[in-house]
Parts: C-alpha cells; sequence; structure tokens
C-alpha cells in the first residue's frame, strides 16, 4: 500500500546552458515590457475579460466539468436566473479571478488569501459525489485523502498547516527577481502536493498561480494579457504526467515540471501579444466576426456596414457613416449610432464623447468574435 514521502521544498537551480535558463530570461524582458500595440486599450480589455472567463471554463474541464465552450457563451448572453451547478462552478472561477484581479496586489499569499479563494470557487455547488462543492469551505481537511489518477500520497491532515506555512513563505520570498518563475512553478506543485482542501484543490491551485504571476508584474496594467490556465489545459494528461515527474522530489522531474510550466506560459503570452497588434485583430478576429454574425442573421445588413467602418477604423465618427450609410441627414446617422450603442455594438471611447469603438460583449457579436479566436487557436479549450 503506498505510503506519504516528505520531500524538501526547494528552489532548484537549472544550468546556465538550459532551455529552462532561456525559457527564464525571455518570460523576465516580457514581464519588463510596458503594454503596448495598436489596439486601443478599451478593445483590447473586452479582450481581457473574455479570456477570464474562457479561463474558468477551462480550469473546471480540467477536473471533470464538461461544459462546452459553446453551452456556456450561451449561459453568458441569456442570462438565465438558475445556472446549472456545472455553469456555477465556472462562475465561481470568474469571480474569484476578479477577486484576485482587484486584491492581490494588497494581500499576502497567505492562509486567509488562500482559504477566500476556496470558498469562491465551492460556494453553492453539491458535495461530492454529485458536485463540486466541499463540506467546510475555506478549511484545511481533517481527513486523508487520495488524488485520481496519482501515485502520490498526501501528508496526514495533521500536517497540512505545517507544510502550507510553509509554502507560503515560499511563495512570498524577497530573494532575487530571478528565481520569481522557478518560485511560481515549484510552489503550484507544492500545493497539489500537499492538497491542503478535501475538494477543489485543482481549481484553487490555478488561482493562487495566476496570484504570484500578477504579484510579480504579469498583468495586464503593466505587462501582458494573461491566459494562465491554457498551460495546464490545453492537454490534461501532459499537466497530470508533469505533476507526477516532480512527485519524486528529484532535481530532474521539477526541473521537468518548470520547463513545461514556464514554456506553455511564453507561448501564451506571446500568443496573446497577437492582439495587441490591431492590424491582425482587425483581419484576424473581428472582421471574420462580423462576417459570421452577418450569415447567421445576427445584425442586419446595415448594422454591418457600420461595424466594418468601425472595425476598419478603430475608432469612428458619424461622418465616418456618411458614405456607407448614405443618409440624407446628419440625424439619421446619430439615430443609428444611438441604436447600436443601445444594443451594445457601439460604445463611447470615454463620457460625453461623439467618438466610437466597437463593442462585442453583446448578443450579436460575441458567438462570431468566439469563433474566430478558436479558429486561430486562442482558446483554452474546445468544444
Amino acid at each position: 500500500m503506498p505510503t506519504f514521502h516528505h520531500r524538501d521544498l526547494r528552489l532548484v537551480e537549472p544550468s546556465f546552458s538550459s532551455i529552462l535558463t532561456t525559457l527564464i530570461i525571455q518570460l523576465d524582458y516580457l514581464r519588463k515590457k510596458k503594454l503596448g500595440g495598436t489596439t486601443h486599450p478599451k478593445i483590447f480589455f473586452q479582450l481581457k475579460d473574455l479570456f477570464h472567463w474562457l479561463e474558468s471554463l477551462a480550469s473546471a474541464r480540467i477536473e471533470g466539468n464538461n461544459t462546452t465552450v459553446t453551452d456556456y457563451l450561451e449561459t453568458k448572453i441569456d442570462k438565465p436566473r438558475q445556472l446549472p451547478h456545472s455553469h456555477q462552478e465556472i462562475l465561481n472561477m470568474e469571480q474569484a479571478m476578479k477577486f484576485v484581479d482587484s486584491h492581490v496586489k494588497a494581500e499576502h499569499l497567505d492562509r486567509p488569501f488562500v482559504s477566500e479563494l476556496h470558498k469562491m470557487v465551492v460556494d453553492g455547488l453539491p458535495l461530492p459525489l454529485e458536485g463540486e462543492g466541499d463540506r467546510t469551505p475555506g478549511s484545511y481537511r481533517s481527513a486523508t485523502v487520495k488524488i485520481a489518477g496519482s501515485e502520490h500520497v498526501p501528508p496526514d491532515a495533521t500536517q497540512v498547516k505545517e507544510y502550507m506555512e510553509e509554502l507560503f513563505r515560499f511563495a512570498e520570498g524577497q530573494g532575487e527577481s530571478k528565481y520569481d518563475l522557478l518560485r511560481t512553478a515549484i510552489a503550484h506543485h507544492r500545493f497539489v502536493w500537499i492538497h491542503p482542501f478535501t475538494n477543489g484543490n485543482g481549481r484553487t491551485v490555478r488561482l493562487f498561480t495566476y496570484a504570484m504571476l500578477v504579484k510579480q508584474g504579469f498583468q495586464v496594467d503593466v505587462g501582458r494579457i494573461l491566459n494562465p490556465t491554457a498551460v495546464f489545459c490545453s492537454d490534461r494528461d501532459e499537466y497530470y504526467r508533469h505533476l507526477s515527474l516532480a512527485d519524486g522530489g528529484t532535481d530532474e522531474g521539477i526541473l521537468q515540471w518548470c520547463e513545461y510550466v514556464l514554456k506553455g506560459l511564453k507561448e501564451e503570452i506571446e500568443k496573446i501579444d497577437h492582439l495587441l497588434d490591431y492590424d491582425y485583430l482587425r483581419k484576424e478576429i473581428l472582421l471574420p466576426a462580423i462576417g459570421f454574425s452577418k450569415e447567421r442573421k445576427f445584425i442586419t445588413d446595415g448594422e454591418e456596414k457600420v461595424l466594418r467602418v468601425a472595425a476598419e477604423k478603430q475608432v469612428i465618427q458619424s461622418a465616418d457613416l456618411e458614405r456607407v450609410l448614405s443618409a440624407k441627414y446628419k440625424s439619421d446617422i446619430s439615430r443609428v449610432i444611438a441604436r447600436l450603442k443601445k444594443k451594445r455594438m457601439l460604445a463611447p471611447i470615454g463620457e460625453g464623447k461623439r467618438k466610437y469603438l466597437l463593442r462585442f460583449d453583446n448578443n450579436y457579436l460575441l458567438r462570431g468574435i468566439i469563433h474566430a479566436l478558436g479558429e486561430k487557436g486562442f482558446l483554452p479549450v474546445q468544444n
């Protein structure tokens, strides 16, 4: 019968000539590189919100939630009063990510912070085996647990508090910044290795990892937009295989796990960076999304014309629409703009401004945006 084996929590340094060292240097550059590009911030932040709910869906899918992108998309559009438990699980993750964004800079990575994340993750969900809730939200487990599909035996419940306090000290370490990413990858594994809660550990650790990265400067207002869950969920089996390699506590296994995490982070950050190039975003995502919506009659011919101008120019005003609308009076164009604002397909660039941007978090364009992102490989999960 398998038994628990203690492993020291420690930083393992890669050799200078290793792929891992190269990844650390490249990611450190991306962390310090200021948010830039030709995409208007208000369009870019719409994408950030969109990726957050896709990340939440992906994190739940790792744990066996079978909700598809299409299913959850329809929930976002229809906004039903009563959500299925599988959709509530994803919504919980969304709300927890917003909590991280708004609180992590002022908070310590400690037990109260992680307990709050765990409470949010399992809130309102049925208990196993029927659902993904937990009988004691925010509290460490009081009994032994078995990790499904893993040979690793987590520490006894009496040891959880001590191991977690050690993990928090490690995660909050004030050492040289060149170790930050190694620390993040190792902390992710260690959290799973401890398995501090009865249920919800996977969802909570992915939020904890996101919090560590945001604290280190990988956030949208300084560095790049981050799609962290995609690192782990693009291939669920690979995620678990690399976690198992690190379970043995060997330098080789830990470094392989770190390389897996950092390589995934670099690929995701660089992929999302394409969306900062408005020429790419316009041609590959926005215009195809408008075409998709017109094809399926979500928008009218007239709306398509206006939205295409908005996509081409990025910022428009009424004079830009005179040719495509063939309107006799400026008041006619104003009415068209007002209608599109009401339908949330256009938004002013600022309060009281008469210049407008494309808005796609609505019933008419969102399906097309998701479809176009999927075609270009931006979705962390496919249906």
